[in-house]
């Protein structure tokens, strides 16, 4: 039965032994507005040692009668949000990489408004521990899933959808492989769906530029030695930059590039999902900036995978391999004799570790591309984080499979990781509950045929508003604004 709103300022659910380590609060919709920012606390993990946990209540409130149960669940923080006229569709929510702190926390969907004004609860994890941690996101998002009923006394969903950016793209489609005919559709964005060739592309944007500059590098075996490396190499990736054409001298860096820099330039476009418009923007837009664990460096080579063991350290061993990669410098196929020359010099890395199918027994589990169910996923094409050739990995792996009826793809004209609008995204949505209720398969992008990619109005199908710092030439006529 409902809640008297009376009560719902606070009320404790008691589960089956072992079920929760701390009891929800349930908040309710209405109440005085705090006058004070609050003082949110942490509580300290039972399930894994030295990790805190956020107290997911704290500062959130409901919106528009909604109803918002929050607690800790298994050593995961949780949120769930059911509005006032809910539709019985659920939407579980996994949160990208949110870095390698001691405290986990709730983030919340960016389509959280657009959930309640359309009926939909939604539910989200912070997991257990933080870092790229795809297996502990795919198992406590389902697990919040399962306790649903129990954690809010609602009815049990009528239809469950899951979605997430980035990091939670991948555990998006892996949880769609592990828990099979739990979920009725997803939708990842901007998400490392190609599962561990993220790491490989990492590896080929920094062993081409070595081998064009006629550099020397090491593939450390461990994080350990990573990080005793990260000296040494940080100064390599110095004298590689001169040579390139990219200053670090002032902030934001910048980049003009010089013939061999271009050559590398050319050597990242078809590694990140082929020639399209954009690039050159794009890579300078990633160039301008550093990230861990070497912030002095520009992006791509700061997170170089033979300083973190092969992954973001959460594997035994390096998960990288480019034993049999075939580099190149433009979209033909065939190899033209500079290819030649540069996949001769470059530094080759074999795997010491590979996913699985078991996400107990793995941080990393193997995705396969066997969704089951509709998947529709966007991507910026400019994003060179977790860049577009992430969604053509998985498409090919779902064709392969025999599904490939069940993948939709769409590219969206931006540069930063993760930079959709809320129109965007809305839209996508939309239309995959459609594709689920009514079987109509939406519209996509043919992100597959290089003719199409190259295309100077790439994108514009579905991008809906302008994103800053795209360069591309080709004016969409489906800009909103």
């Amino acid at each position: 039965a409902p809640v008297p709103r009376r009560h719902r300022r606070r009320i404790l659910t008691v589960l089956t032994a072992g079920a929760l380590l701390s009891a929800p609060t349930l908040i309710g919709a209405a109440g005085p507005a705090q006058a004070t920012a609050p003082t949110c606390t942490s509580t300290a993990s039972t399930r894994v040692p030295g990790i805190t946990i956020a107290d997911p209540s704290c500062g959130f409130t409901a919106s528009n009668g909604s109803s918002v149960y929050a607690g800790i669940l298994k050593g995961s923080a949780y949120r769930i949000e059911v509005p006032a006229r809910w539709n019985g569709s659920l939407v579980m929510y996994a949160h990208g990489f949110a870095g390698t702190g001691q405290t986990v926390a709730v983030q919340n969907p960016s389509l959280r408004s657009y959930y309640l004004a359309n009926g939909f609860a939604w539910a989200a994890s912070s997991y257990r521990q933080n870092g790229y941690n795809v297996g502990d996101g795919v198992i406590d998002t389902h697990d919040l899933l399962v306790n649903f009923r129990a954690l809010t006394h609602q009815r049990a969903p009528r239809t469950t959808y899951l979605t997430g950016p980035s990091m939670g793209g991948e555990i998006t489609v892996a949880a769609l492989e592990r828990y099979r005919g739990t979920f009725a559709g997803a939708m990842p964005y901007c998400g490392a769906v190609g599962g561990n060739r993220l790491f490989d592309y990492f590896l080929g944007a920094n062993v081409t530029a070595a081998a064009l500059t006629d550099t020397t590098i090491d593939f450390p075996a461990t994080a350990a030695a990573g990080v005793a490396y990260a000296p040494t190499y940080a100064q390599q990736v110095q004298g590689q930059l001169t040579k390139l054409g990219v200053s670090t001298a002032t902030a934001p860096y910048t980049t003009n590039l010089t013939p061999v820099g271009q050559q590398w330039s050319a050597a990242v476009e078809q590694l990140s999902g082929g020639t399209r418009p954009g690039f050159a923007g794009a890579l300078a837009y990633w160039n301008g900036f550093g990230f861990p664990p070497v912030t002095s460096l520009p992006f791509l080579f700061g997170i170089y995978p033979g300083l973190s063991g092969g992954t973001i350290g959460y594997a035994d061993g390096n998960v990288t391999d480019n034993t049999r990669t075939a580099y190149q410098l433009d979209n033909k196929r065939g190899l033209s004799r500079a290819e030649r020359e540069l996949n001769a010099k470059v530094l080759r890395v074999a795997a010491t570790n590979t996913p699985t199918t078991d996400a107990a027994r793995s941080q990393l589990p193997e995705v396969t591309g066997t969704p089951g169910v509709p998947v529709l996923s966007l991507h910026g094409i400019g994003d060179l984080f977790v860049p577009l050739k992430m969604e053509q990995v998985y498409q090919r792996q779902v064709i392969a499979n025999g599904q490939g009826r069940l993948y939709v793809g769409r590219a969206i004209r931006s540069v930063g990781h993760c930079d959709f609008s809320q129109t965007e995204l809305s839209e996508g949505f939309a239309d995959l509950v459609t594709w689920v209720q009514r079987g109509q398969r939406p519209a996509g992008d043919d992100l597959l045929s290089r003719r199409a990619v190259a295309d100077p109005a790439f994108g514009c199908a579905f991008t809906r508003d302008p994103h800053a710092n795209f360069t591309g030439t080709a004016a969409c006529p489906t800009l909103t604004r």
